[in-house]
């Protein structure tokens, strides 16, 4: 088992709603070589069709695939306590590390979330369970295909749920603060007086430009 190499990165941290979710992918160095022959990229760089017929190829080209869901009350319990150095950022870490032991791997490079690659580094070995070397830096899912391959387990996971979120609730576009259907969505809702639902993360700063005080919003069970 020490012989698998693995990659881990996230999906969704600057959206508005639904789950931030983290996955890690592992695999033998016959497994990485399979998957640059896919061709695995930056999840950011392929159409979500790509994403998709890419998922089955990288879960039959690894070793185990493992992914985590961070839920919008989670994250907002971490980013309004306003802990210094232990806000988002060091939640995701934790949720790397959960990720990380759960992929039997030796060595594993993790795309940094924090502006700092050697102290999210850090955070991520301090909260593992089993002994692994962690690599942290940026643009790991560009540069390292084992990255890329998590990135894309991360996103589709991601849209999935995003995906169910919209079909029950209707259609608020991306969910990403910039997406004019998304505000409209929300702005609309605001102003007709309705609570945030809880699918939301109440905590972004989003919210004062909808026309709520962040922190104040008020928050549907």
């Amino acid at each position: 088992m020490k012989r698998l190499v693995g990659g881990v990165d996230e999906a969704g941290k600057g959206c508005v709603l639904g789950p931030l979710v983290v996955a890690g992918v592992s695999a033998t160095p016959e497994g990485v070589r399979k998957l640059k022959r896919l061709g695995v990229r930056d999840s950011k760089k392929l159409s979500a069709k790509r994403r998709e017929a890419l998922y089955p190829e990288i879960v039959a080209a690894a070793a185990k695939v493992s992914w985590l869901s961070i839920p919008p009350g989670e994250i907002d319990s971490v980013v309004l306590r306003g802990e210094r150095l232990r806000k988002l950022n060091y939640l995701e870490a934790v949720y790397f590390a959960r990720v990380i032991d759960k992929l039997g791997a030796g060595r594993v490079t993790v795309d940094a979330s924090d502006v700092i690659p050697g102290r999210f580094g850090d955070d991520v070995r301090d909260n593992l369970e089993l002994e692994c070397k962690v690599t942290s830096v940026h643009k790991a899912d560009r540069d390292f295909p084992i990255v890329s391959a998590a990135s894309i387990i991360a996103k589709v996971e991601r849209d999935r749920a995003v995906g169910a979120l919209r079909g029950e609730h209707g259609d608020f576009g991306s969910g990403y603060p910039s997406d004019p259907l998304t505000k409209s969505f929300f702005s609309e809702r605001i102003g007709r007086g309705e609570p945030l639902p809880a699918y939301v993360r109440k905590s972004w700063k989003t919210w004062a430009r909808y026309g709520l005080v962040p922190g104040q919003a008020t928050l549907a069970t």
